[in-house]
């Protein structure tokens, strides 16, 4: 299961997460790190988002954060996620995503490593991911870059991740 902040302006149109350019870095992200494509990725992992609806703008114009009080209005919809899936392996993607399944940290203790997390009851490995948009230059720049490919490298042994399933194959 891959966790998202909020679906941004252009998602409801495109009518799938992660559709505009944040989509675009985080699948080329798994490409390269992983060796999974877009299409396999979206057909075999659960894609689920902390809110469920647009936040709106920020006055500079990029997608804004959701509040707390909009983060535990769409709570109840991850928690049926979470009771009817049962992830094994839970992907947070950026700060927010992060915070619902791990105490806040610096991102340089938190990307590149494996976490055992807890969501609703729900136990699961964690791994997270910087958020992929272009209004942070973290996952370019080092500490990120290295952290974010070394996250990649965690997901793609995890036994639950679609690549791991090839790699046996060929193993």
């Amino acid at each position: 299961m891959l966790i998202g902040q909020a679906p941004g302006r252009h998602e409801p149109v495109k009518g799938r997460p992660f559709a505009w350019t944040a989509g675009r870095t985080l699948f080329r992200w798994f490409r390269e790190g992983c060796g999974v494509e877009e299409e396999r990725f979206r057909r075999t992992v659960y894609m689920a988002a902390v809110c469920r609806c647009f936040p709106g703008e920020t006055p500079q114009g990029g997608d804004r954060v959701p509040d707390r009080s909009e983060v535990a209005e769409c709570s109840r919809w991850l928690r049926a996620e979470f009771e009817i899936l049962r992830p094994e392996l839970v992907i947070p993607v950026g700060r927010l995503a992060i915070l619902q399944l791990l105490p806040a940290a610096p991102l340089t203790e938190i990307i590149g490593r494996s976490f055992r997390g807890n969501y609703a009851g729900y136990e699961c490995d964690v791994i997270p991911l910087p958020h992929p948009s272009g209004a942070s230059p973290w996952p370019r720049i080092e500490p990120g870059l290295g952290l974010t490919r070394r996250a990649l490298e965690l997901i793609r042994a995890h036994p639950a991740f679609p690549a791991a399933e090839r790699m046996k194959d060929e193993g």
